[in-house]
């Protein structure tokens, strides 16, 4: 059967302009029926299909490749596919909703229909923020929005701030981590409908709470993946990419490519309303364009966003600084980047151990004292792992525009079992390190679990069909992590784990009823939150307002300046006692007029500690091992702040 399409301007969908002047790629609901809008320079002819009936709509060809129509008789609720030449059938590459996988029909929707309740919400700045990283499917036991819905209260009652979470583009199988998405601008099925993602959001910001989400831009998956069918130019071999080939940010065609990610950018931002992106790997983004991509994205994104204000987070193992920096110089715009340095180095602590990337790490008291200092440790000196410089150099960028963490969920599953670095150290050493990445005056973002001592692992998963695909991902697995000398063994190798397998997933689910039986570690998290929140010496988070030394082996101080003589000192031990007497650390002496009071100590009880001892004994600095403890500047014969506001924890 065939129809036609009719040619009309383009129009604005319902209430909602395109953003930053950009003309909608996919199937819009308007006023006279549906319009399709579709880059695809390759085929010399492109219709659309509707469904159930395949009713053929042919569209007409413009400019760049183009192809648009409006076809009267569609409607929201309908399936439907390009056909391209004549031929083959595919799902639109800008499809709001792939109810089979990606490899089915597509769905129109209309965004419209669902009624937000967030009017007035007014978006996120970074000060402040404490990220929680979460895979939808893994987060409860039914893997979807509707029911990551339930545990919103109990995120805003540790004192989360901001929820991240990993890629939900539609990608094939019944789970994946996300990287190996291919819908792009179409939320996986499997976690429900589009709605069910605006449910979310819509709820979490009733509760006050932002959510951001995992972006992968620098690669696609390599199953479902389409693209190729409407235009070469998607893709280039021109770059080297681990995961596949580069996207084409910068050759012939790279407009319209470019175009394509940014407007997914806006998508998320504008149609989820959605406070902001995490951008997968931007170390793995190639543009010798005079704009970066990046760059170029930021700013659209912003527009998209309107009059609220929205936080973009980059993901960059090389540690650019440039990705902070402001785009009117020749930086990317971005609010924040991770500091993998500060994993690595807190993890060589907990452990002991340096192989693999963690070659470079001693994990020592210097260390962690420059890292939360300068937020990277490697600022363009020699790293051997990579061998060569690595990192730029730190300058005025404030704390909070550095994400600091001790497990996500990449660090958790690059390891044989991928089990939780609780359990990889002892109990007072994991709340010391703890005490640190709370009361850092970085940004600081735990991993799904993380705070109730999780003892569900998080491994990778990735449901592809049976066949060679599969293999090769299991086998590139087995090959990733024998760079680390232990996971190369044979023994090692055979027990790498089938990503495809349906258990690997099910353990991978976190277990809520852990966080009961595992009151303690979610009392140390909840408590040091609100220190973090409620003291303003720690609230300010000012890197140039914090100094520190190394006082033992394996113990060092913080010392944070308040504006009127009401510092703060952090003490952190991660190992034996430490007698410091005498104690010719001049950070160690209480400002003038004042005496240190001992605020809070990871040793109470109530976290799973032996008792507190206090450090600061009549004859000198005694700190107990495997703690941490926090003071503050009190007036002679008078109360600190936080003492007027009452007691957090048992201190």
């Amino acid at each position: 059967m065939s129809g036609s399409a009719t040619v009309v301007p383009e129009q604005p969908h319902g209430n909602q302009a395109p953003s930053a002047g950009r003309k909608r790629l996919g199937a819009q609901v308007i006023q006279d029926g549906v319009q399709f809008r579709c880059w695809a320079p390759k085929p010399a002819q492109l219709d659309v299909v509707l469904e159930p009936h395949g009713t053929v709509h042919p569209l007409t060809r413009g400019a760049d490749g183009y192809w648009t129509g409006v076809i009267p008789e569609a409607k929201a609720g309908m399936s439907y596919r390009y056909r391209l030449d004549g031929n083959s059938l595919y799902p639109d590459p800008c499809s709001r909703y792939q109810p089979d996988g990606p490899h089915g029909p597509s769905l129109i929707v209309d965004p419209d229909t669902f009624v937000w309740r967030d009017r007035g919400w007014p978006g996120l700045t970074m000060h402040g923020q404490v990220i929680y990283e979460l895979h939808i499917g893994a987060f409860t036991p039914e893997g979807t929005f509707d029911a990551a819905v339930t545990r919103l209260d109990t995120l805003k009652d540790l004192g989360i701030t901001v929820i991240e979470i990993m890629p939900v583009a539609e990608f094939p199988g019944r789970w994946n981590w996300g990287y190996d998405g291919v819908g792009l601008y179409a939320p996986a099925h499997v976690y429900g409908e589009p709605d069910a993602l605006k449910r979310f959001v819509d709820e979490a910001h009733l509760r006050g709470l932002g959510v951001i989400l995992d972006v992968v831009y620098n690669h696609l998956g390599p199953d479902g993946n389409y693209l190729p069918a409407f235009s070469d130019e998607y893709l280039t071999d021109r770059y080297p990419n681990e995961w596949g080939q580069a996207i084409n940010f910068d050759g012939p065609g790279s407009k319209e490519v470019r175009e394509f990610f940014i407007q997914n950018a806006c998508y998320w931002i504008e149609e989820f309303h959605l406070d902001g992106l995490r951008l997968d790997a931007v170390h793995a983004f190639h543009d010798e364009g005079p704009l970066h991509v990046i760059a170029e994205l930021s700013q659209a994104a912003r527009k998209a966003a309107g009059a609220r204000s929205i936080i973009l987070v980059a993901e960059c193992e090389a540690q650019w600084v440039c990705t902070i920096q402001p785009t009117d110089g020749q930086g990317w715009g971005l609010d924040a980047v991770w500091s993998e340095d500060f994993h690595h180095s807190a993890r060589v602590a907990a452990t002991g151990r340096s192989e693999g990337y963690y070659t470079d790490y001693r994990g020592g008291p210097q260390e962690l004292i420059s890292c939360v200092k300068r937020a990277f440790l490697y600022q363009g000196q020699r790293y051997q792992w990579q061998d060569g410089p690595r990192g730029t150099a730190v300058r005025d960028e404030p704390a909070e525009q550095f994400v600091f963490f001790l497990q996500n969920h990449d660090q958790v599953a690059n390891q044989l079992r991928g089990d939780r670095l609780h359990q990889k150290t002892g109990p007072g050493l994991h709340r010391a390190l703890t005490a640190l990445l709370l009361l850092a005056p970085e940004t600081p973002m735990l991993f799904m679990g993380q705070e109730f001592g999780a003892s569900a692992p998080f491994l990778f998963f990735a449901d592809f069909p049976p066949g060679e695909l599969a293999r090769q991902i299991h086998q590139g697995r087995k090959q990733f992590l024998a760079q680390f000398p232990s996971y190369a063994s044979a023994g090692a190798q055979a027990a790498v784990a089938d990503p495809r397998d349906p258990a690997v997933f099910q353990r991978s689910k976190i277990d809520w009823s852990e966080r009961e039986r595992h009151a303690g570690s979610v009392r140390l998290h909840r408590d040091l939150l609100r220190l973090r929140r409620e003291d303003p010496v720690i609230a300010q988070q000012a890197r140039d307002r914090l100094d520190g030394a190394v006082i033992g082996p394996a113990a060092f101080v913080l010392r944070y300046a308040g504006k009127q003589g009401d510092d703060r000192l952090l003490l952190i031990n991660l190992g034996a006692d430490c007698d410091y007497r005498p104690a010719p650390e001049p950070l160690l002496a209480p400002p003038d007029g004042r005496t240190w009071h001992l605020l809070w100590s990871s040793d109470a009880p109530e976290y799973g500690g032996p008792g507190v001892i206090e450090p600061l004994t009549e004859t000198g600095w005694v700190i107990p091992g495997e703690s941490a403890a926090l003071y503050s500047a009190k007036v002679k014969n008078g109360r600190s702040v936080l003492e007027e506001r009452g007691p957090i924890g048992t201190v």
